[in-house]
């Protein structure tokens, strides 16, 4: 005690209260050995300290070994103390999210407010006003789970056209039936922009000494990749898919094949593929040549394939597009010289803490392949198309085998 000065002791107790957990049990301990032959209740006494913590202290110092600290029940987050409620949540959001248009960011954004988040999870997930916290707790847990609320700015005309409300609503509904039927499995499917490749700036950064340097004027493209990606939506398994030469129907089906080809053992049970998608030029619900391929596909697997699109300028609420985010935030920093390049980069990307499956196809493919018109209404008897919106919803059976009972 005789070596231990006012200023001292205020010095000390300042210096554990800019720590925390081990590291200030570990420095309250050594203080305890060193002025007051480690006696817990004096250390107390003199310090303020709890002599509990300290003895805590004394022993991981003995023994080297750190004692994990039990959470505070009112440090844990309100998704962590109530996983059900950030699942329903999510089950409520997620068809109402879009990724980053721009893919300049991980956040989702919602078009829907914490208050009407609360709203639907008394009116569709049955509860009680008083089980659920405020609206502005689902308003920081919608934060924390990704999902953020974006400022609507008028500034011009959102496309949209009068299908658009009901495209939406026939999305949620099949997805939602899918989800929920152990014999369907849903899908997204979507290409990305054309990949060129060579020394061009990607407008990204990374971390060196040095600034990556790359060619003032993209003008020496060494070459191109075109990414073709299917998401599983729910296991949350992202199969990337380069082609070498252009995206055509050919290419997307060539792509499912291959993909089904490696992926059907891990559900011998599936009998319908839902696939989410847009209405770009090679996979519209028009499209000849990509119908007449799907109805192979169909035949020759044994599978109900239903097509949901999305309406026209909003395919970024396809799931797809979230993971395309996510690798284009990876690799914006990097020089992607050449196909090797791009490709190793792309496998170490994580989607739901998962790496991808990354493949390429070699094919050549030409386009404007289309079926002739007399060949076509062979194809045509074999679509059954929505009543209203038979553009956007699509169902191919499978011919000349049983195909079980559907959900």
């Amino acid at each position: 005690m005789s070596e231990l000065t006012e200023q001292m002791v205020e010095t000390l107790i300042q210096a554990a209260k800019s720590m925390t957990g081990a590291k200030r049990r570990r420095f309250e301990a050594q203080v305890a050995l060193d002025y007051l032959c480690g006696d817990c209740r004096l250390t107390e006494t003199v310090f303020g300290w709890s002599r509990h913590t300290i003895a805590k202290g004394l022993h991981e110092l003995r023994t080297g070994q750190t004692i994990p600290d039990k959470p505070r029940d009112g440090d844990r987050k309100t998704e962590e103390k109530n996983p059900q409620l950030a699942q329903d949540i999510r089950d409520l959001v997620e068809p109402e999210s879009q990724t980053d248009p721009k893919f300049q960011g991980s956040f989702k954004y919602t078009r829907m407010t914490a208050k009407a988040v609360r709203k639907a999870l008394v009116e569709q997930k049955n509860y009680s006003d008083d089980e659920l916290p405020h609206e502005t707790t689902i308003g920081s847990m919608l934060n924390r789970m990704g999902y953020k609320l974006r400022r609507v700015q008028k500034v011009k005309p959102l496309k949209k056209i009068k299908e658009t409300d009901a495209i939406f609503e026939n999305v949620k509904k099949i997805n939602a039936e899918s989800d929920a039927c152990e014999s369907s499995l849903r899908i997204s499917i979507d290409a990305k922009a054309v990949l060129k490749l060579g020394e061009l700036s990607r407008r990204g950064m990374s971390r060196g000494k040095e600034a990556e340097k790359a060619q003032d004027k993209d003008m020496a493209i060494s070459g191109k990749l075109v990414p073709f990606g299917i998401l599983e939506v729910l296991s949350g398994v992202f199969t990337i898919l380069f082609g070498k030469s252009r995206e055509t129907s050919d290419f997307v089906m060539d792509c499912l094949e291959q993909w089904w080809e490696e992926r059907k053992e891990n559900y011998p049970h599936i009998k319908e593929l839902v696939i989410n998608l847009d209405n770009g030029p090679s996979l519209s619900g028009m499209r000849t040549q990509f119908l007449k391929r799907l109805v192979e596909f169909a035949d020759r697997h044994g599978l109900t394939i239903h097509l949901v699109y999305y309406p026209p300028y909003h395919s970024k609420y396809n799931s797809v597009e979230r993971g395309w985010g996510i690798l284009e935030m990876h690799w914006n920093g990097a020089l992607l010289t050449d196909a090797q390049t791009a490709i190793e980069w792309a496998k170490t990307m994580t989607w739901k803490g998962i790496s991808p499956i990354v493949k390429v196809i070699e094919g050549v493919y030409e386009t404007g392949v289309k079926v002739a018109k007399k060949a076509f209404r062979v194809i045509q008897k074999r679509l059954s198309r929505h009543h209203d919106l038979g553009k956007w919803d699509v169902v191919i059976q499978p011919g000349n085998s049983p195909n079980g009972e559907i959900c």
